[in-house]
């Protein structure tokens, strides 16, 4: 990259938020400072869209953020999803069905375009009074954009490989959580998928932007951007991948990263 980045793309848990999980003050300063100047900032997570709502007015002028890890394009202005990639419904039953017979006690949710359902047997959760549940033909709609799927006793990484090797040419898989969840996508969608095309749309390519993120769902576009930045607690993988380390996440990593890179007043 030649001078300054055109287009900024940050995780957010564990890499933009505190470890409150806000934006702070001083972070919500640089992002100010980069908007004034016309930088973008796109939020690139695999939180679905209800979980952003308190970080919204943190996007800055541009408007735009990447969600459930590429399923999402989310207009922040127009408060509207502008564009989906779905995991058709022949696809997560025949993933579902997959996954049961390679790695038995699975059980499964659905993020979609305006909210979650999930099995009966997949655990609880805060959001679970404005969730459907059900058998898994019946909660399964046409607008999926992600797929969640769980076990209770297995480490998380040992439960991505396997579902990995049952459905990995099925669907897109990857994890982010510290206990065995996996997060499922279309075939071919990620962050980085999604982000290409967002730069596209703003005359960029790879070359132009700088990414920032922490755990593995992060590494494709990592991979993808022209400068990359692990945070310093970032897993492993992430931190082989990196062009760079960033200091920790609950050091506004990110912030002090982007005020060198920027030459913001400090």
């Amino acid at each position: 990259m030649t001078g300054a980045p055109r287009l900024v793309a940050t995780d957010l848990d564990g890499t933009l938020l505190d470890a409150h999980g806000r934006v702070s003050a001083r972070t919500r300063g640089v992002l100010d400072a980069l908007d004034a100047r016309g930088v973008p900032v796109v939020f690139t997570t695999g939180r679905p869209v209800r979980w952003m709502e308190e970080l919204w007015d943190a996007v800055g002028g541009h408007g735009l953020a990447i969600c459930s890890n590429g399923g999402i394009v989310y207009d922040v202005a127009r408060r509207a999803v502008r564009d989906v990639s779905v995991v058709p419904r022949e696809v997560g039953l025949e993933l579902a069905e997959r996954v049961r017979r390679a790695v038995p006690g699975t059980s499964f949710a659905v993020e979609h375009t305006s909210g979650w359902a999930r099995e009966d047997a997949f655990p609880r959760h805060p959001d679970d009074r404005d969730s459907r549940r059900g058998t898994w033909e019946s909660i399964y709609t046409d607008d999926v954009v992600k797929v969640l799927a769980t076990h209770p006793d297995l480490e998380a990484e040992d439960f991505w490989r396997r579902v990995e090797d049952a459905v990995g040419d099925l669907v897109t898989t990857t994890w982010s959580s510290s206990f065995a969840l996996v997060e499922i996508s279309a075939a071919g969608v990620t962050k980085a998928t999604t982000l290409a095309v967002v730069a596209e749309e703003l005359g960029l390519d790879a070359g132009d932007v700088v990414a920032f993120g922490d755990m593995p769902n992060d590494l494709p576009m990592l991979e993808w951007a022209g400068t990359s930045y692990a945070m310093a607690n970032a897993h492993a993988t992430v931190r082989e991948v990196a062009d760079h380390l960033a200091p920790r996440h609950d050091e506004d990593g990110v912030a002090v990263v982007l005020t060198e890179l920027f030459d913001l007043p400090r």
